[in-house]
């Protein structure tokens, strides 16, 4: 469902439930999308051990860990960055990271300026993640 042009929104996070993302291990929440900058706004809570699988931004996005422990682009050691919540960060347009890691248990919200490319372990895309794939997955929950 295409949402209108909207003046404002605002969103109770402890009314809306968490949902998995379909690896499963991750949960989600939809907290907007804008049809016309192309953006999306989610929250993820993500357990010790998991990870967000392979992706290029198209666009920049910015984060805030509001609490937790990730690694990315490799972490520190590999030239990335481990983040200890509460911190912030930003997300160039095309950058690329081969897996996120979550080193504690997590909760992270990041909004999105344009799709994410999904990318095997080549490099090679395999599917693309944007305002209105995360919409549709978000209607097909929520129902």
């Amino acid at each position: 469902m295409l949402k209108s042009a909207l003046g404002g929104e605002s969103v109770k996070l402890d009314q809306l439930e968490w949902h998995p993302l379909p690896e499963g291990f991750v949960m989600w929440k939809l907290l907007h999308v804008s049809s016309e900058a192309g953006s999306w706004t989610v929250m993820f809570q993500a357990p010790k051990g998991s990870s967000f699988a392979g992706h290029i931004h198209s666009g920049p996005g910015e984060y805030f860990l509001t609490k937790g422990k990730i690694e990315v682009r490799g972490g520190e050691a590999e030239g990335g960055v481990s983040a200890t919540g509460p911190s912030y960060g930003y997300e160039a347009c095309n950058a690329r990271h081969d897996e996120t890691l979550i080193l504690e248990d997590s909760e992270i919200y990041m909004t999105f300026q344009g799709p994410l490319q999904l990318i095997d372990d080549e490099g090679r895309t395999i599917g693309v993640l944007g305002w209105e794939q995360a919409q549709a997955m978000w209607d097909e929950q929520t129902g």
